[in-house]
């Protein structure tokens, strides 16, 4: 009987089987255990909506859902998630059209340099399925662990409040 091995990079490290749904579509990649699931997400699957400001956990900007709660993929090791269910900025939009909280932050002026934005999207996502009816400073607490250094976060708390009433608004021709 043949004794089967792990897959080796050129550098002789040992290769992990991951196996992610992100947005809904399912993946399977070998990664080194050392690999964040922001490197997974940006590098092997070429989801570059999904930032990297700080690798220190303070921004905030690499924030995706991970069954369901937000977590700063920058301190996730890939093979952490294996078997998870993963939403990016990416799988926010559906046929053409743009989620409410993108559209929140499109009415609302919630961006300067957009650097931010993907996280606090996520983040707003996740506060919303959670709390449809935040009050402000529910909104502010919800985003507290990202920072933007461009805005006041003013608009930011008004797009977010947008997409909380945008959400509740019964269905047109329902």
């Amino acid at each position: 009987m043949a004794v089967q091995t792990a897959p080796v990079t050129a550098a002789g490290k040992k290769l992990h089987q991951v196996h992610v749904t992100v947005n809904g579509e399912a993946h399977d990649v070998e990664v080194e255990a050392r690999i964040l699931l922001v490197h997974l997400l940006r590098e092997n699957l070429g989801l570059t909506g999904t930032h990297i400001g700080c690798d220190t956990t303070n921004c905030g900007a690499c924030t995706v859902l991970l069954n369901g709660r937000p977590v700063k993929s920058c301190t996730v090791f890939a093979v952490q998630a294996d078997q998870a269910s993963i939403a990016t900025v990416e799988g926010l939009e559906k046929d053409g059209k743009l989620h409410p909280v993108q559209e929140g932050f499109h009415q609302e002026h919630g961006l300067q340099c957009g650097f931010c934005t993907p996280g606090m999207m996520m983040t707003a996502v996740a506060l919303l399925a959670k709390n449809p009816a935040p009050t402000e400073l529910q909104i502010r607490q919800a985003i507290a662990g990202n920072l933007c250094r461009c805005t006041g976060y003013v608009n930011i708390v008004k797009s977010i409040d947008y997409a909380a009433r945008k959400l509740r608004e019964p269905l047109k021709g329902a």
